[in-house]
């Protein structure tokens, strides 16, 4: 089995599809942001506070090196912008999850959490910033993906 790494816009279910996954298959499962905030010993969003979007991406870069030379066999989901390191594909098979914004934001706003899901992603406090983050990652998701599944009725 090789790596199946998830990715797509911040919020779009990548963490809860890794959960249901395992529970189903043999793979094990990695979060990127949950490594980060392990290995920094904060909250992404303290990062993001503390020391920038800049220093943030070079502890995503510093995890995608791990995982392409330390872990096999794994369902990886990603954080938002995790797609951009330049080693990607070759930790593995990229899996987009996709669904339009404006789903994206009425499925996190119907979570029981919708206050703490929106306070733990910095780049969704501005709406119409993040459609137009939204808006520039779509395109280079889709072109990287190795399979692109639907999420919008999930």
């Amino acid at each position: 089995m090789r790596n199946v790494i998830l990715i797509g816009f911040m919020g779009v279910g990548k963490g809860s599809v890794a959960r249901e996954v395992i529970k189903h298959s043999e793979y094990m499962a990695i979060d990127t942001d949950d490594l980060i905030e392990s290995m920094e010993n904060t909250k992404i969003k303290e990062i993001f506070a503390d020391d920038g979007e800049a220093y943030f991406r070079r502890l995503e870069k510093d995890v995608s090196i791990w995982l392409q030379s330390s872990v096999k066999n794994t369902l990886i989901s990603t954080g938002g912008g995790f797609y951009k390191v330049k080693n990607l594909k070759k930790i593995g098979t990229v899996v987009l999850l996709d669904s339009p914004f404006d789903e994206i934001i009425k499925r996190i706003k119907k979570h029981p959490n919708a206050a703490r899901k929106l306070k733990k992603r910095p780049l969704l406090s501005d709406l119409k910033k993040a459609k137009e983050l939204y808006n520039q990652r779509r395109p280079e998701y889709l072109e990287l993906a190795d399979v692109v599944i639907n999420v919008t009725k999930k």
